[in-house]
């Protein structure tokens, strides 16, 4: 399937010169979702994972039915003020500015496998501020994937060390 003719380029949005890949059309076809979530579970199948960490609010989206598929817990790594347990937090830059990412303080047991799952890769720091609490949580992860990357940005060297993946290459 091409998940390419499922992704909407929106230009200019959310600032002057930023094209941001929609990605609602692929949600809205039941087909390219659920073929999405199938191919991120093929690439991962062996991978050991026993939990899933994925960044609100697009990694809620593939990371949920993927940990679903796969038999595996769910970890949401949400803005601050939004969990309300005790949390560990990280701030990292954006394209366009900074974010903080918070996740729960007990989320993860110390050695336990994670996944890391977000729906694109774009300079990185969305995915190295997730990479950030799970080291801090002394859990180990096991791979990171992506449905697109951004392969005119650098994002995947703020990955080294660390295997990942994508579904399509922008």
């Amino acid at each position: 399937m091409d998940l390419r003719s499922h992704i909407r380029d929106i230009p200019n949005y959310p600032k002057e010169g930023i094209v941001f890949f929609d990605i609602t059309p692929m949600l809205s076809d039941p087909n390219a979702f659920r073929h999405t979530v199938d191919c991120l579970a093929e690439k991962f199948k062996d991978c050991g994972a026993t939990k899933i960490v994925a960044a609100e609010a697009r990694g809620f989206i593939f990371g949920a039915p993927l940990a679903y598929k796969m038999g595996i817990g769910f970890v949401p790594v949400r803005k601050p003020g939004k969990l309300p347990y005790e949390t560990k937090c990280v701030t990292y830059d954006l394209e366009y500015g900074t974010d903080t990412l918070c996740m729960h303080a007990d989320a993860l047991e110390e050695g336990e496998k994670v996944l890391v799952i977000d729906d694109l890769l774009a300079t990185g720091g969305t995915a190295q501020g997730m990479i950030q609490l799970v080291e801090e949580a002394k859990a180990d992860i096991v791979g990171i994937g992506f449905v697109i990357q951004l392969g005119f940005l650098d994002g995947k060297e703020k990955l080294e060390g660390h295997d990942f993946c994508n579904l399509i290459v922008l």
